[in-house]
């Protein structure tokens, strides 16, 4: 029998502004009940989001987060070489994201953005590309190759341009995991604990491929398919939605349905490249082998 008795999944999001209407929030019971939105309709701030995970979410919850919670270090051995103070694993990472951002509203990140030794690391907006930054795609986590080997199509999360990038999600998250500190763990820069609940990073997109989506046409925006793809994941059809179908929505609810399915199979706590050096400095996609 699992240890967890509810099943999260937070579609996330490094927008500018007070309340962000890309997030979502979906949660499930163990079981085969379907997963429901939390708050249907509210439009979160980054900040409510923290609260309701400290304060609100059922004990013994895995609560997947749709961001990256580090960057690239193996590839280089560093966050940021040729900057005295890159930090040596991603727990420092997230201190230094939020310092440097101290005075930045609703935990956003354009101080960290913009700070003059980090900016040399990433692709911003306006050709703005750092001399570091690495050309190309940008560079890559460990976790991100192995997903593209596993049919996903990741980008750098130093990339700060276009409609695909998790860059500035990415820096926002590390703001609330560094604040989250103390309240809850974080897997794999944690160890599961046993009991109580955990945080794991998602991709909610190989939750999609899981129930049958194809690559690059992962959203779901028609009940009727949702309910198919959540019967993938032995879930029972979902509650209709307030208003119109979001992506934001049915990715978070899917991928609630999709962590109470697969994350009993032991292989996706233990991936093959995930070794200690890459926990503890750029962590892990759960669901990635």
């Amino acid at each position: 029998m699992s240890r967890f008795t509810h099943f999260a999944a937070i579609d996330w999001s490094g927008a500018v502004g007070p309340r962000q209407r890309g997030i979502a929030v979906a949660m499930c019971a163990a079981g085969t009940d379907a997963p429901v939105l939390v708050r249907p309709g509210h439009v979160w701030s980054r900040q409510e989001v923290l609260d309701w995970m400290i304060g609100e979410m059922p004990p013994g919850t895995l609560v997947g987060l749709d961001l990256g919670p580090s960057l690239p270090f193996m590839d280089r051995g560093a966050f940021f070489p040729q900057w005295a103070d890159s930090p040596a694993d991603a727990r420092a990472l997230w201190a230094l994201v939020d310092r440097i951002c101290a005075d930045d509203l609703h935990l956003s990140a354009a101080s960290f953005v913009d700070h003059p030794d980090a900016c040399r690391h990433f692709r911003r907006h306006g050709g703005r590309e750092g001399d570091l930054f690495g050309g190309g795609r940008g560079r890559m986590r460990v976790t991100e190759i192995a997903q593209q080997a596993q049919g996903l199509n990741p980008y750098s999360n130093l990339n700060l341009v276009g409609a695909a990038q998790v860059g500035k999600s990415s820096l926002t998250g590390m703001r609330l995991l560094h604040r989250a500190q103390g309240h809850l763990p974080v897997w794999p820069f944690d160890p599961d604990p046993g009991a109580g609940s955990l945080i794991v990073e998602i991709y909610t997109s190989l939750a999609a491929l899981a129930a049958g989506k194809r690559k690059g046409q992962t959203k779901i925006l028609d009940p009727d398919e949702l309910d198919i793809r959540l019967a993938r994941f032995a879930s029972a059809p979902h509650l209709p939605l307030p208003g119109r179908y979001t992506d934001h929505a049915t990715d978070a609810l899917l991928t609630a349905a999709w962590l109470r399915h697969v994350h009993a199979q032991p292989a996706l706590w233990a991936p093959t490249g995930m070794t200690q050096e890459v926990a503890r400095t750029e962590g892990w996609t759960f669901g990635v082998l």
